[in-house]
């Protein structure tokens, strides 16, 4: 069991110095994108957006891997992520939240979780009158997904949360990635 926790350890520990260096120097960045695949979509929706923001409810989508404490984190010992996600309420805290993601440096974003998920600026814009609404819930998932886990993101729960949204009646949705 020790050498199994061992290994989960140096694992995570590998995953966030890469992202480190991968923040750090960007010629590195660059050079990982142009070696990797990613997925591409030839038929992108597109509805022209023509109501009054001023009246519209927002919510927020993260993929930064916010959670809150109380939740379950988001499973690190996977290598290819965890496609779930996590409902976090309106009313949560700043101080009640926090991260579990190893791909991107998030060291800032713990000292203020608005960075990746900007819950007190969206407050702040329904109180200064900018939109009409903020939603009683938002959503956060972990912006790793390969392999197996992108058919369950893409024909499960990214499904899910967007029925969720439409049942709100969310009309705009930030999606803050990480």
């Amino acid at each position: 069991m020790k050498e199994r926790n061992n290994k989960i350890d140096f694992r995570e520990k590998k995953d966030q110095l890469i992202a480190k260096l991968l923040s750090k120097y960007p010629s590195l960045f660059r050079k990982w994108v142009h070696h990797s695949k990613f997925i591409e979509f030839s038929d992108s929706p597109w509805t022209q957006f023509d109501s009054d923001i001023s009246k519209c409810r927002l919510a927020l989508v993260t993929t930064g891997g916010v959670h809150l404490m109380s939740q379950k984190p988001f499973n690190m010992k996977d290598p290819a992520g965890d496609p779930t996600f996590r409902e976090i309420p309106v009313d949560t805290l700043p101080a009640d939240l926090t991260i579990t993601h190893n791909y991107y440096d998030h060291a800032d974003a713990d000292k203020d979780v608005n960075i990746v998920f900007p819950i007190e600026r969206v407050k702040e814009l329904k109180q200064s009158g900018e939109i009409g609404d903020v939603n009683y819930r938002h959503f956060s998932f972990m912006g790793h997904i390969m392999h197996h886990h992108i058919k369950t993101l893409m024909k499960e729960t990214a499904p899910q949360v967007a029925a969720a949204l439409k049942s709100d009646k969310v009309n705009i949705v930030i999606l803050t990635p990480a």
